[in-house]
């Protein structure tokens, strides 16, 4: 009950307020305002009606990951030092029916804006990235780690990478830290395997001969068949390819069930970082499981204690890993915009802060012999281990 009345509250604030803040209060009129259009979907039109809120006692799931990140976007906002401009933001609601995106732009509404940072995807990600292409308005996609098959956008910045940049990231690890080691790209049968499989080849075979002997293994339900391949006096490295639950559970704890015998490296997608799985799996005891993450927040620094004292105190709750990123997010690059307005896009490894996680942007060219990048992306990428239910950085 206390969280649904926290979501109430936070909604109806923010259709009083029209979604509009500031980063401090109105400047004197010689100081530069900058303006920041901020989109999450909150789906406010979806939750109320004219006769209020529509759930009852049930508290909407699907708003929560919009809500949070809203809420962190106000706290950055209220504390972002501001010492020779101001930053004017307003929140969209990204899935509001009464004034979806695409009306926003063909009303113009959103022409002054000067840096658009959004939490979104499906058509509202397209829309936006297609409107700051048009317009020359940076646009910060902050959790879609997805190009969405965008090209030729020099505008579009994604800071959640993709999947490929996990699989380059994964790459360089092993070639730092393993090229002496039997490799095993451990799959199934299925589309997202496939492009997996596809990107480690095409990273590790740039002139079509392979820098790393790395050996597909395709499993079904029967996973011994690993067995045969591996060597005991010899280190092996499994990756695992697939983005499945239930594939990524079978493999860890047949890995730690043969670890004993064998010893193994289990790197796996990004996603498994959610996979309760494998975190909360009692039979993977003393067995690491490692992944890539662009995001790392061990929430001991002073920014998260600011944010989590900050929400308890308006929220009477705790924040999620949405709030702290878009406390980050609006943090970094509101201030950042206010410090190069006018060539934004070329200081984007400038940032005036570390918040909780480094960035390292490039340009991505999916074409060759083209000038115009396709889009920046983060391809800073932390190795994390998650040994007995506890994460970690690894070294």
């Amino acid at each position: 009950m206390q969280k649904r009345t926290r979501f109430i509250f936070m909604a109806v604030f923010l259709l009083a307020g029209q979604m509009a803040v500031q980063a401090q209060p109105a400047p004197p009129n010689n100081l530069k305002t900058y303006r920041v259009g901020i989109f999450a979907p909150l789906y406010l039109d979806s939750v109320f009606s004219d006769n209020g809120y529509r759930y009852g006692k049930h508290f909407p799931k699907f708003a929560v990951p919009g809500l949070d990140f809203v809420q962190g976007a106000q706290i950055a906002l209220d504390s972002l030092p501001m010492l020779y401009s101001n930053i004017d933001a307003r929140i969209f609601d990204s899935k509001s029916t009464l004034k979806p995106v695409v009306s926003l732009i063909q009303n113009k509404e959103l022409d002054s804006i000067d840096l658009i940072i959004g939490s979104v995807k499906d058509q509202e990600y397209f829309q936006l990235a297609d409107f700051a292409k048009q317009k020359n308005i940076p646009f910060i996609s902050a959790t879609y780690p997805n190009d969405g098959g965008i090209t030729a956008n020099p505008f579009l910045v994604i800071v959640t990478s993709t999947l490929k940049a996990h699989c380059e990231a994964i790459y360089s690890h092993l070639l730092q830290s393993n090229s002496t080691d039997k490799i095993f790209l451990i799959t199934r049968p299925g589309t997202q395997e496939k492009s997996i499989n596809d990107n480690f080849k095409l990273i590790n075979e740039p002139d079509g001969k392979p820098l790393l002997k790395i050996e597909t293994i395709t499993v079904g339900a029967d996973f011994s068949m690993i067995k045969n391949k591996l060597d005991s006096n010899r280190n092996s490295v499994f990756i695992g390819g697939s983005l499945n639950e239930t594939f990524a559970n079978e493999l860890a704890t047949y890995s730690q069930s043969i670890s004993k015998t064998y010893r193994i490296k289990l790197i796996g997608m990004p996603n498994w970082e959610g996979f309760r799985s494998i975190s909360g799996n009692k039979k993977l005891k003393d067995f690491p499981v490692y992944f890539t993450t662009p995001y790392f927040n061990n929430k001991w620094d002073a920014f998260s204690k600011k944010i989590k004292d900050i929400y308890l105190k308006k929220y009477r709750g705790m924040p999620s890993d949405m709030t702290y990123k878009g406390y980050e997010t609006v943090f970094l690059f509101s201030k950042l915009l206010s410090r190069n307005p006018d060539d934004f896009m070329n200081h984007l490894n400038e940032q005036p802060y570390k918040i909780f996680s480094e960035y390292k942007f490039k340009p991505v060219f999916t074409t060759k012999n083209t000038e115009v990048p396709d889009y920046f992306e983060n391809k800073n990428l932390y190795l994390i281990k998650i040994l007995n239910g506890t994460f970690s950085r690894a070294l």
